[in-house]
């Protein structure tokens, strides 16, 4: 069931206190008239001071439609889907809570799913923001790791397979309700172990149903990313948590599939080999070594359940 507003946008948020308020504030401070959206925050277990920081901002910016709910169970697909419960209009627009919408943003959104009606799903732009610099080691082939996305410098539909990133993503609410949400056997975290590859399914099903999902490189947000954080051990945990969301999925689907995707991953492997000797050739050693660790990380992942 559909309220008043035309947009709704779920932030999922675990221990963002330093980043959280200036992701709501990009929202409120948009173009889009206050009464046409609403925010939906939910605390996924912090134990920092995510929510008291998130109940002040509610409080001094009573003008808009914020609002704040807790998710005891962990995992990203968990809180997002609380958050799509709680929303109270056609369209679902999730962001990180360390993410920062430019202030067009949602009127961007709105415009586009009156464009294009047989839209069923919309990615955009996510542009790091490097805190204090990029690293010199950072490529193309590893940007995935920190969520920089970017499909096509002009509107397109996405071909079979490809998919926006959780950061920036935007579904019909009807849909998102018709395949039951996202998937909680990818839950984003379990444990200590991180099993991603929640957005990739959800959009994976609505292409299924055969609903288009589009690209718009001028619907963008910026994803903060503090290079002192990405060390070996967090790479590990994102690129890991890729293949293991990968074997839930195939494993759900068959062992035929699941073998297809160890032979893809192998692939991969053997093609970061090869772009690891040319960025060492081109005099870009530092960048080499990376895309080879992710290809191994994840194939691990692959293997770990």
């Amino acid at each position: 069931m559909t309220g008043p507003y035309k947009i709704s946008v779920v932030i999922c948020t675990y221990n963002r206190a330093a980043y959280i308020r200036e992701a709501m504030d990009s929202l409120y401070h948009q173009t889009l008239d206050r009464g046409s959206y609403e925010v939906i925050v939910v605390n996924n277990n912090s134990s920092d001071e995510t929510e008291p920081v998130c109940e002040a901002f509610i409080e001094s910016h009573n003008d808009a439609s914020f609002s704040y709910f807790n998710e005891p169970q962990q995992g990203a697909s968990f809180a997002r889907n609380t958050g799509a419960r709680h929303a109270g209009s056609p369209l679902l627009c999730f962001m990180d809570d360390d993410a920062v919408a430019d202030p067009d943003y949602l009127e961007r959104i709105v415009a586009f799913f009156e464009k294009y009606p047989d839209a069923g799903g919309l990615g955009g732009r996510i542009i790091p923001r490097y805190i204090p610099a990029e690293p010199e080691w950072m490529s193309y082939y590893v940007s995935s790791l920190v969520g920089q996305f970017h499909y096509s410098n002009e509107v397109t539909v996405f071909a079979p397979g490809k998919y926006p990133l959780e950061s920036n993503m935007i579904v019909r609410k009807d849909d998102f309700d018709r395949i039951g949400g996202f998937n909680a056997d990818l839950p984003g975290v379990k444990g200590t172990l991180r099993i991603g590859g929640e957005g990739k399914d959800l959009f994976l099903r609505l292409q299924a149903l055969g609903r288009k999902i589009y690209y718009d490189p001028d619907i963008r947000v910026q994803h903060v990313v503090e290079t002192s954080k990405l060390s070996h051990e967090y790479l590990y945990r994102v690129a890991s948590g890729m293949g293991r969301g990968e074997r839930v999925r195939m494993l759900q689907k068959s062992k035929g599939a699941f073998y297809g995707k160890i032979a893809e991953y192998i692939f991969k492997l053997g093609a970061s080999f090869v772009l690891g000797i040319k960025y060492t050739l081109q005099g870009k050693p530092a960048k080499a070594r990376p895309v080879i660790r992710f290809r191994i990380d994840a194939l691990k992942g692959l293997f770990n359940n």
